[in-house]
């Protein structure tokens, strides 16, 4: 999943680039760069103990918590004499750029902020980055309602001879950057104005408070549970605290018991939601849409709520029979290890799909991890990127305070003819208080600077990894190998969407396409070919076998129908929540109705999964997106791909019609120049459904 500023003002932080060639050119080799597998399988490199220390990233601001404070008193000092600037220049290609150094000024200090406030190990920064967070996002909001500031920007958009003598790109970008100003309610009175403002300073305070309440545990006096289970969850005196599904538990009882209990409503967090669902869609009201819905998918691939029902319910429809017969092989596996109790139940998806996969493959991790060590990982994406797109990681020396945890390791991305392209912060491991999930945060976002320099952009990739013990490095199951190939997919467009703004640098492109190259990242780490290049043995040095391979691909066919179907309720469930309002029944009432039509496993009553629904926050509305771009890859992958992993022609192409444009070209172009057609609903429907039946031993076509 993408973390960081996605909406109006996306932003860099600006870090002094050391050791590097001055000018627009190509940035020379640096001394202090390592090779990059050694670096994630070697005990943990000390960051330089001598030389002057620095702060967070290499901004001298951040070496005390404090710092956030100066840091954002310089952002909006700098914001008040662009905003100036920006109502006093006549019409012209100036205008944008005044606009773009706006943005980044503020979200220099926003994006870091962003990140810090929930990875940093020190309560006081992520506290000061939480306080910062919110400051410069109200004044965003205030900006987007800002007269004088539009108003320059209209007075551009409405010359027609200066707009036809823009390029696309500077064209797109003025238009966006005027979207946000729509959305925001610019055209509305003064007093509807304040109000919108109000609204967006209110939906972030709730967001922030819902997504709090989804991750906290729910806790029952002891004594209801049968004692032979309590071991399985945590005790603090006479209570039991259950904080997750435990999903993978063999235990049917233990299951059940964690979804009842961790799932039982909340009536703070119910009322959290249901404010937090109201507000959104007063606010698209306000500023001119039917819901909240409409405002959220403007300039997405799917554009409309009715194209995304449209698209889910066909891929539904498809499914349906393919699910049916995947609940019935779980059933039958439940009633043949307890046949007392065999109703499939929705406890049991997670885990039953997975003895399916097991039994049938023998695809038991602990065979896979000790060909999976993580410097082999990280030298089979550099082996990848490489021979793709003539790019190679180096590990590089880090100075002291610029990281916030000794084991994070940094990154330089380097090309082959373009010399350095930025810098990627990897934060793999586990740590108490960090978050267990995996994601990708934009630091600084790449633009062309005014001095005409390009500002390289900068990444962090968070994933929850075990650390190395004595007798072995860290190793990877095959999940966690796929996840980091995913979340280096978002790190690479971040690295080559290299556009003149960064108001659409990378990543800042439209939910719906920007999980498209993360996905595309997990066929390659399903082709036989790529991972037979890096997965040996730690200790002998033998190569995975093929066969091994073959199983692990194999198997993700047991009850993918129904993992996808699973995919399809959630999505659907997320366009209701964001459609018609007032809703004409509670959020549990939909989430009953929704699963019972889009799933096929009973309601269990007196629970509330959507409490837990975190997506709702950063994915508002557009949770389908991940099911568009997974058949977008699909599409991309056998297009262009499936014949061979390492094709530099395809990979050139690649990085010139879908990532060098970040959020700079509409979606649907960049697909269509990457795939030659405008994909319809059935054919993303298509590609998905084709998946499941997918003979993954074409993938290894000649690979011996």
């Amino acid at each position: 999943m993408l973390s960081g500023c996605r909406r109006a003002l996306p932003a860099a932080l600006r870090l002094a680039v050391r050791g590097w060639a001055g000018g627009g050119g190509r940035r020379r080799v640096s001394t202090s760069w390592s090779p990059v597998g050694a670096a994630f399988d070697a005990k943990q490199q000390r960051s330089r103990l001598t030389g002057q220390s620095t702060g967070l990233f290499g901004v001298p601001e951040l070496s005390s918590p404090e710092g956030f404070q100066e840091a954002q008193e310089k952002a909006l000092q700098e914001t008040e004499q662009l905003v100036q600037k920006a109502c006093t220049t006549p019409p012209g290609p100036q205008i944008v750029m005044i606009f773009d150094q706006l943005s980044d000024a503020l979200c220099r200090v926003a994006d870091l902020a962003d990140f810090v406030k929930i990875a940093h190990p020190d309560f006081a920064f992520r506290e000061a980055a939480e306080e910062a967070c919110r400051n410069i996002g109200t004044m965003v909001e205030k900006l987007n309602t800002n007269i004088k500031l539009c108003q320059s920007l209209k007075q551009l958009l409405a010359n027609k001879e200066v707009m036809d003598s823009l390029d696309p790109e500077t064209r797109q970008v003025a238009e966006l950057f005027m979207f946000d100003f729509e959305i925001s309610g610019i055209h509305l009175d003064e007093e509807k104005r304040k109000k919108a403002v109000d609204f967006n300073v209110k939906i972030l305070d709730l967001c922030n408070q819902f997504l709090i309440g989804a991750h906290l545990p729910n806790k029952i006096d002891k004594h209801i549970l049968p004692e032979h289970i309590r071991y399985n969850f945590a005790v603090e005196g006479n209570y039991i605290q259950i904080a997750g599904l435990h999903a993978d538990c063999s235990d049917d009882l233990v299951r059940e018991a964690a979804y009842k209990i961790f799932l039982y409503p909340n009536a703070e967090q119910l009322r959290c939601l249901e404010e937090l669902l109201t507000s959104r869609n007063h606010l698209a009201q306000l500023v001119g849409y039917n819901t909240f819905a409409h405002r959220a998918l403007q300039g997405t691939m799917a554009r409309t709520p009715e194209k995304v029902m449209q698209f889910l319910e066909t891929l539904s429809e498809r499914l349906f029979q393919r699910t049916l017969k995947d609940f019935e092989m779980m059933e039958g596996m439940k009633k043949k290890l307890n046949p007392q109790n065999s109703k499939l139940m929705p406890w049991d998806h997670p885990y039953y799909s997975g003895v399916l996969r097991a039994e049938r493959y023998n695809i038991e991790p602990s065979l896979y991890c000790p060909f999976f060590s993580l410097g082999a990982c990280m030298e089979g994406l550099n082996f990848l990127f490489n021979q793709l797109l003539g790019i190679s990681l180096y590990a590089e020396q880090t100075e002291k305070g610029e990281l916030w945890c000794e084991d994070v390791r940094k990154l330089a991305v380097v090309h082959e003819n373009e010399g350095l392209l930025g810098y990627i912060y990897c934060d793999f491991f586990q740590r108490a208080d960090k978050p267990h999930q995996d994601c990708h945060f934009t630091i600084r976002g790449g633009r062309l600077r005014e001095d005409g320099e390009y500002q390289l952009p900068v990444v962090v990739l968070m994933l929850s990894l075990p650390h190395s013990t004595r007798s072995s490095p860290t190793l990877l199951t095959p999940g966690m190998m796929e996840n980091l190939f995913h979340e280096m997919g978002h790190a690479m467009h971040s690295m080559l969407g290299r556009t003149r703004y960064q108001h659409v640098t990378g990543t800042r492109c439209p939910t719906d396409f920007a999980e498209v190259p993360s996905i595309l990242m997990e066929y390659f780490a399903s082709d036989y070919r790529v991972v037979n290049q890096f997965a040996r043995h730690f200790q002998t040095g033998q190569s995975l076998p093929k066969i091994m391979v073959s199983r692990l691909c194999e198997s993700k066919k047991i009850c993918a129908a129904a993992d996808m179907q699973l995919q399809v309720f959630y999505a659907v469930l997320d366009q209701l929540y964001h459609g018609e309002h007032p809703l004409t029944r509670s959020t549990t009432e939909i989430l009953k109705e929704t699963q019972e039509k889009f799933y096929g496993l009973p309601y269990v009553p007196n629970t509330a999964w959507q409490l837990r629904f975190s997506h709702v926050v950063g994915y508002g509305a557009k949770y389908y997106s991940y099911l568009m771009s997974r058949a977008i890859a699909s599409m991309v992958w056998k297009q262009c791909f499936v014949q061979n992993p390492f094709d530099r022609a395809m990979g050139e192409r690649y990085r010139r019609e879908m990532l060098a444009h970040g959020g700079g070209k509409e979606p649907m172009l960049m697909v269509q120049g990457m795939l030659q057609k405008s994909p319809s609903v059935e054919d993303f429907v298509d590609a998905l459904v084709s998946d499941l039946d997918q003979d993954f031993e074409t993938f290894f076509m000649d690979s011996e």
